[in-house]
């Protein structure tokens, strides 16, 4: 199946009771204009309410607005099979992930399961948050950070059950462990869902904004580290050129050797005697790199890159990006 056939899948992240199943459910019922596929797990805790899956017995149900729901009972592969053997073209793919799970591991499917890229593309990774009980959760469950931090958008949901100075505390925490993810805020899950799908996290053209140089942090970061099980972002900015061997080989060997605890990973980079940008994304052991668009007249040419992960080692990190730098040469002349 060609790129532009296979379709783009938003992965749903987010801790139980954050409010995805309202967020499906508004996909699954409103009047869009759009066709859309949703695929819930096979677990059962937020599972889409019983009316609209018809008590569960059907894998396969179409809605009255054209949209469909499919529950994923056991096998990813199987899901997506019995969506396309249908026939029918959807403008995109809504997987929601077990509530209980980093989605890491399900994104790195995507890349690593041939049939399964074959299939769909992973478009990105969109983490639902429960502004009333994101403090608790991340005190309590490795896995409340881990979808936080993988995100390319995160909804803080139920915004209307906190004060306005907690709600700045609490986005400042989710900063803090994603600074490369929007935040959008909402009651019942009602965000445009033109700013949840389609976002182009992982496509390479569209990677922009990483943050800025060092830690990533707030008044507090000392005391979210420990409690969201050391996970934290370190940005990085070189302006010397890059040595395209050098840092290819030293990101291949970085995700190799500490790719359980990179969550995940984004960077443009200039690379010495190239025109054009190269730019990578990584999550976990999975690394993707390409030349993109040429630097434009004017534009600084540096390298920057983003790691979200568990335990990262700043120091580490900025030597080994600075062991792969080259010269700049001097014009002639």
């Amino acid at each position: 199946m060609s790129a532009q056939n296979r379709p783009p899948v938003t992965l749903l992240a987010g801790f139980l009771g954050a409010g995805k199943t309202t967020l499906l459910n508004r996909i699954l019922s409103e009047d869009h204009g759009r066709r859309y596929a949703v695929v819930v797990n096979e677990f059962g805790e937020i599972g889409i309410d019983g009316d609209l899956i018809a008590g569960g017995d059907e894998e396969v149900l179409e809605m009255s607005n054209g949209c469909v729901c499919c529950t994923a009972r056991g096998d990813l592969l199987v899901a997506f099979r019995n969506l396309l053997d249908r026939g029918d073209r959807f403008d995109a793919v809504v997987l929601e992930a077990s509530g209980l799970a980093d989605p890491g591991a399900v994104a790195q499917a995507f890349f690593l399961d041939d049939e399964l890229r074959g299939l769909a593309r992973l478009d990105s990774v969109t983490t639902v948050v429960d502004a009333k009980h994101v403090a608790l959760s991340l005190a309590e469950n490795r896995e409340a950070a881990a979808q936080i931090a993988i995100a390319d958008l995160i909804i803080l949901n139920k915004i209307d059950l906190v004060s306005a100075p907690d709600l700045g505390a609490i986005e400042a925490r989710l900063r803090a462990l994603n600074p490369l993810a929007p935040i959008q805020r909402a009651e019942r899950a009602r965000v445009p869902l033109e700013a949840v799908i389609g976002r182009g996290g992982f496509d390479l053209e569209r990677i922009a904004g990483l943050g800025e140089p060092g830690h990533v942090h707030d008044a507090d970061c000392a005391d979210d580290t420990h409690h969201d099980s050391a996970i934290r972002a370190v940005s990085l900015v070189l302006t010397e050129p890059l040595d395209g061997d050098r840092v290819g080989e030293w990101l291949n060997d970085l995700v190799t050797a500490r790719g359980p605890d990179i969550l995940r990973a984004k960077g443009i980079l200039d690379i010495a005697g190239e025109d054009r940008r190269l730019v990578f994304h990584a999550v976990h052991s999975v690394l993707e790199g390409d030349l993109q668009r040429p630097w434009r007249a004017g534009e600084t040419r540096s390298s920057r890159m983003v790691f979200i992960g568990r335990g990262l080692d700043e120091a580490a990190l900025r030597s080994g990006l600075e062991a792969c730098a080259t010269p700049r040469r001097r014009p002639a002349g």
